[in-house]
């Protein structure tokens, strides 16, 4: 039997998108679904809700929950990850309490700046230790990476995993929707290219037939400016560098060192920039999660529509050799000529029998390329500190992030990094 294992299974609402979906797939029918967890309550829930779900769609596929992430891996033909190493308690709070004793403030913390740097290095120890169980009992399987920080895994588990895998984010495929029913813009027979890094890919093309569709979507842009909304950092980006990026503002405003600045407070208000969101989201999440639970887990009526998420459709493509193309990441193997090559790139990707096959992007806006190696000489720190264990490399990976060195001293960032790794303690490896 055709095996999915699922790895993170406790999250239920996106399990019930993704394994939803591929209960949608004729292509998966009678796969078997394999679920696994560290958490065995949400672990019980998931399984729970989608046995129910499995009859409402009359899916033939079988839902199997595992105690054993190994036993969970073996002979999986598709793996997907959506593990959050550490949680909200203790680490979340971790990550952006402390760098606030320092004046440093964040909106998510998931991708780079501190947190994400430090949600990284806890990440990647358990990201390894999946790539040698499934060496040893599923070499062959796809690795469908959707945790964050994002490039930083993915690349990992490529480079030195030595799994065949590909990193999905649904940035992408939201982006011109949401920002055409922000504008007003009507969609229908739109095209466009996307390419760059995850979280920070631009919209470099957007066309209706031949018309270019960027002087209205600027024009539009900065009438809206005008009034407060949820997405004015983007909108200023693209407004002074000529491109709109993927990610949320939120998540952007974070990534470059411009809009979250202790000097200059009045620009939270300006560009409308919600910081600590991300623990709020996990608080109201936890809060919630008793009447989402009764929705989800206790309901026998629970119904399903395919979502826009990637794994299905990939999976799908691999199974029947018909293309689908999606945005993926994968290492710069050129694609991308003025990125490094060490880089995960996120770029229009074909996905068939064959695998998934990257296409060839050239030369980003060289504004656009530049943003992208702040960023990115972080993530390879990042990395190279992961795998040596050199605290001074957290040290290179934290001094060189946009925000954190635009706000703070080299001795605060030095101590702000020990004061971290202290306070995650068997969270983190050993840092010598």
């Amino acid at each position: 039997m055709n095996k999915i294992t699922f790895i993170g299974a406790g999250s239920t609402v996106f399990a019930k998108n993704v394994l939803g979906d591929s209960m949608l797939t004729p292509a998966l029918n009678g796969f078997e679904f394999a679920l696994y967890d560290i958490d065995d309550q949400r672990l019980k829930d998931s399984e729970r809700m989608l046995n129910n779900l499995k009859v409402q769609t009359g899916s033939d596929v079988v839902i199997r929950a595992y105690q054993d992430r190994k036993e969970a891996l073996r002979n999986a033909k598709y793996v997907i990850n959506a593990i959050q190493v550490g949680g909200y308690q203790p680490c979340t709070v971790t990550d952006f309490e402390i760098p606030k004793k320092y004046g440093l403030r964040q909106t998510i913390g998931d991708t780079v700046g501190i947190g994400g740097l430090f949600r990284a290095l806890r990440t990647i120890p358990v990201m390894l230790s999946i790539a040698e169980d499934m060496h040893e009992v599923c070499p062959d399987a796809w690795f469908l990476n959707y945790t964050n920080p994002m490039a930083v895994l993915t690349n990992v588990m490529i480079t030195y995993g030595g799994i065949r895998t590909v990193g999905l984010c649904h940035s992408v495929q939201v982006c011109v929707p949401h920002l055409f029913e922000a504008l007003e813009m009507d969609p229908a027979g739109v095209e466009y290219k996307i390419a760059g890094i995850n979280h920070m890919a631009w919209l470099l093309e957007i066309k209706r037939g031949a018309e270019d569709l960027y002087p209205e979507i600027k024009r539009r842009a900065r009438a809206k400016q005008k009034q407060k909304h949820s997405d004015m950092v983007r909108f200023e980006i693209m407004d002074k560098f000529g491109y709109y990026v993927t990610e949320s503002s939120e998540h952007n405003a974070e990534y470059h060192p411009y809009f979250i600045k202790h000097r200059y407070p009045e620009l939270i208000d300006r560009y409308n920039i919600p910081l600590d969101e991300y623990p709020r989201r996990c608080v109201s999440q936890i809060n919630q999660w008793v009447q989402m639970r009764e929705s989800l887990v206790e309901n026998n009526n629970i119904t399903h529509t395919r979502s826009h998420e990637y794994a299905s459709y990939i999976m799908e493509a691999m199974e029947t050799n018909v293309p689908f193309k999606i945005g993926g990441n994968v290492m710069n193997t050129s694609l991308i000529e003025n990125l490094p090559r060490e880089a995960c790139v996120e770029v229009p990707c074909l996905v068939d029998a064959s695998g998934v096959t990257p296409t060839y992007v050239g030369r980003l806006p060289e504004q656009c390329a530049a943003l992208n190696r702040t960023n990115i000489n972080t993530q390879l720190l990042t990395i190279e500190a992961a795998i040596t264990k050199r605290r001074d490399a957290i040290y290179h990976a934290a001094m060189l992030d946009p925000h954190t060195s635009s706000e703070l001293s080299i001795d605060d960032i030095v101590s702000l990094c020990d004061d971290l790794i202290e306070a995650h303690g068997d969270w983190l490896p050993a840092y010598r």
